[in-house]
């Protein structure tokens, strides 16, 4: 009865100390060399993990549009980078709203398109405008 009792533990024991790991894919699109249509940027990347629903931007202005943007604006900074949510709506990816009920924008993406484009929404009547076309495109598969 006692190797029996000790067998059922030690199966037990064993059993939660097994590492349980779950692999979990995820797509990761990754944007890079975007060349905007009214800044200069030494860097402009967009990485959007699909799993995570965020779009992370990272940038770097040129002096040129540094010094321009700077003269309006005393919190712009040179380098920066960004996070906002994204969700999925008929294959397209927005972000976050930006702006009041009447007056928004968000960024729109296609997955394996290079062209982001903005989404502006005035008292119900919406728009999208080309705002970058960027270089390459790559979607990565990533396990985790």
């Amino acid at each position: 009865m006692k190797k029996n009792n000790f067998y059922n533990k030690f199966l037990l024991l064993s059993f939660l100390f097994i590492n349980f790991q779950t692999i979990i894919f995820s797509q990761i699109m990754h944007l890079t060399n975007c060349k905007d249509l009214r800044h200069s940027f030494i860097k402009n990347e967009y990485i959007l993990d699909f799993n995570k629903s965020l779009m992370t931007r990272n940038f770097i202005y040129d002096n040129k549009t540094y010094k321009k943007l700077k003269l309006t604006d005393l919190s712009i900074k040179k380098e920066n980078s960004l996070e906002k949510f994204i969700y999925e709506e008929n294959n397209l990816f927005f972000t976050d709203k930006v702006g009041y009920p009447q007056f928004y924008t968000q960024l729109l993406f296609e997955k394996n398109n290079p062209i982001i484009r903005i989404k502006t929404v005035i008292n119900n009547e919406e728009g999208t405008t080309k705002l970058s076309t960027c270089g390459k495109v790559d979607v990565f598969e990533e396990e985790s």
